[in-house]
């Protein structure tokens, strides 16, 4: 220790410590540096995986809105990839790049939050997270345009997608494309070079690539240290592999790296969206799927690339309506395992900068 005062206890939470959800932390400090942490979870728990043996595979895909609610398409195709493996069901190519587009905006609306309130943590000005939730807002408004939700917005199913989109809702995603990449400059002409910035995130939080990989790391959590892992390009799904698209990735594995590569990816996210505006061809947006669908005896283990790193969904089938197991692999979980190491020997402020850069979302931490 380098102070001669007694160590105390510090208690950040149950409320929503820096807006990251009901999440607590328990912090010895010693003067102004952690010695310790403990991260304590819990509070946002409602046995979602439990209840999902009780009910059909296509009543389960609300629960993956309530998981991680910032990525509710996300959730909802990883879910519904894995019952169609499960149950052998054909997509329409249609369907495929409806999907694409839908989890890409979905992207863009999530890190947009991420980075937004990043900036928040690090103690700047409002001006940036309301720029960012400008774009966000236009989003949700594609979202509810087509299904009628923001947020929770079940639309993927098994099979396809529940609705065509209204016609209204091409020349509107057209618009935000074509407008997204000044945008995307104008947070970079604020944020990237602005010094009270870097010096809030430039050499904070370092994650080394080896501690990234030994800790199953995901997402930009993963990819801000350098290590160029995504599902969209090593086990491409839908028809991410008919898009030319980068894999942004960090050199430091710091907080402003993983600020970075969340950048970037929305730069991507653009390019994946203008080439499956481009193709999508005609066609029904989905194919006809019992709703007490009866899956035959197996085993199935589906996953996307989530704004969060690896969405995973486990699903054991014994051949009845409801699945025999049902679970989640949380990217949020996962990533938010080396907090603790990370925040040791740090300042408060920065620990809280730290854990606002992984990004985490407590409904799926606590399902």
């Amino acid at each position: 220790m380098n102070s001669t005062a007694e160590p105390y206890v510090l208690n950040i939470g149950p409320q929503h410590p820096s807006t990251h959800g009901v999440f607590r932390v328990r912090v010895v400090m010693d003067g102004e540096v952690i010695r310790d942490l403990d991260m304590i979870v819990g509070y946002l728990h409602r046995s979602m995986e439990k209840l999902a043996e009780e009910r059909t595979y296509t009543q389960n895909i609300p629960f993956t809105d309530r998981a991680d609610y910032l990525a509710a398409m996300s959730g909802n195709l990883g879910l519904a990839l894995g019952i169609e493996r499960l149950a052998g069901i054909d997509v329409p190519e249609r369907a495929s790049y409806l999907r694409v587009i839908f989890a890409e905006l979905q992207r863009v609306a999530s890190h947009a939050m991420a980075n937004g309130t990043l900036v928040s943590d690090a103690g700047a000005w409002q001006t940036p997270l309301l720029y960012m939730f400008r774009e966000r807002e236009k989003i949700l408004d594609l979202f509810e345009m087509t299904c009628g939700a923001r947020l929770t917005t079940n639309y993927m199913r098994a099979g396809g997608v529940s609705f065509e989109p209204p016609a209204e809702f091409w020349p509107a995603l057209n618009e935000l494309v074509a407008e997204l990449p000044g945008r995307i400059d104008e947070y970079m002409e604020l944020l990237a070079d602005n010094e009270i910035f870097l010096a809030r995130t430039r050499g904070i939080g370092i994650i080394t690539p080896e501690d990234a990989i030994n800790g199953s790391l995901v997402g930009p959590a993963l990819r801000g240290s350098g290590v160029p892992w995504d599902l969209r390009k090593a086990e491409p799904y839908c028809v991410y592999d008919r898009f030319d698209f980068d894999v942004p990735v960090g050199t430091r594995g710091d907080v402003y790296d993983r600020f970075m590569c969340r950048m970037m990816e929305t730069r991507e996210s653009v390019r994946i969206l203008k080439q499956a505006i481009a193709q999508i061809p005609p066609g029904p947006h989905k194919n006809d799927v019992p709703l007490a669908l009866r899956p035959p005896v197996g085993e199935v283990y589906s996953r996307v690339e989530g704004p969060r790193g690896e969405n995973g969904f486990y699903l054991v089938s014994d051949g009845g309506p409801a699945p025999y197991r049902f679970h989640l692999r949380a990217p949020s979980l996962i990533n938010l395992s080396l907090l603790r190491e990370l925040a040791r020997g740090a300042s408060l402020p920065d620990a809280v900068v730290t854990l606002g850069s992984i990004d985490i979302v407590v409904g799926e931490i606590d399902r």
